[in-house]
């Protein structure tokens, strides 16, 4: 079922994926992060539907998508081969977030053949890097659904504990909107799942090109996950956007969107 939202983009759901889409042209698919769905990327289909069809799904398990069992990074690949073959995609250029940079390196891996380009936005090729537990890591993030909090009570100081500064207007309200929408059990299958990620000794058998993009000031992946991506893929670049945190898409839409747009312009070579 496809339905208008009052942003004039057109939202399907009814069918294992729902996603949101806007715009005609070279498809770009958008892949959001842990606290986000669809509504998260409003930036990029305002800014980038003039010259592209966007296309931002919901995950598994997330916001209006039905969840898959077990979440396993393989399944959310296969589940995004099959829903690309839905909306007629036969290679997609995936624009990821986050923990959708990650479901895009394991799509890649996973399915080289479905896809063109690569932009990994504030992500991070293998959880632990840092030394975080995996048991910790899973355990304090499990224990407010545990004990009966949701996505949607928390949403706002999470929002507000990884950007460098608080989001505004629109776009404030959409990404705290965005994580509240995701249902407790799809963000309990997908905190299991986060931390089973590490495709360090892959990476070198990515030949897509890739545009790597992170924050001066992200806490939650920072600068030196973004350059194992760079350095590990071989025709990977490194973009840097000063002064802002973790959601680089939503804390600088205008010079993420540019990254993108030149990146991916149909009409030219894509550039370092």
């Amino acid at each position: 079922m496809a339905l208008t939202t009052s942003s004039g983009h057109i939202d399907h759901v009814g069918g294992p994926i729902a996603w949101r889409e806007a715009g005609d042209g070279q498809p770009i698919v958008f892949l959001h992060g842990l606290g986000g769905t669809r509504s998260a990327w409003g930036p990029q289909l305002r800014g980038l539907s003039g010259r592209f069809r966007c296309v931002a799904w919901d995950m598994p398990g997330y916001g209006d998508s039905d969840l898959v069992t077990p979440l396993t990074y393989g399944a959310i690949a296969d589940r995004l081969v099959a829903w690309l073959d839905r909306i007629e995609i036969d290679k997609a250029d995936l624009v990821g977030l986050s923990f959708g940079g990650m479901h895009a390196l394991h799509t890649t891996l996973r399915h080289p053949e479905r896809v063109n380009r690569l932009v990994l936005a504030d992500s991070s090729p293998a959880f632990g890097i840092d030394g975080t537990s995996q048991e910790e890591w899973t355990r304090s993030r499990l224990a407010p659904l545990d004990a009966g909090a949701t996505p949607a009570d928390a949403a706002e100081a999470i929002i507000d504990s990884i950007t460098a500064s608080p989001l505004t207007g629109i776009i404030r309200d959409e990404t705290i909107a965005a994580f509240a929408d995701i249902p407790v059990v799809g963000f309990r299958a997908a905190i299991e799942c986060l931390p089973h990620n590490d495709v360090r000794a892959d990476l070198p058998s990515i030949t897509q090109p890739t545009r790597v993009i992170v924050g001066e000031l992200d806490e939650e992946t920072p600068l030196a996950y973004s350059q194992l991506l760079a350095d590990g893929i071989p025709n990977a670049h490194l973009h840097v956007i000063q002064g802002v945190g973790h959601l680089t898409p939503s804390e600088a839409p205008d010079e993420f969107n540019r990254l993108v747009a030149d990146f991916l312009d149909p009409s030219k070579e894509p550039s370092p």
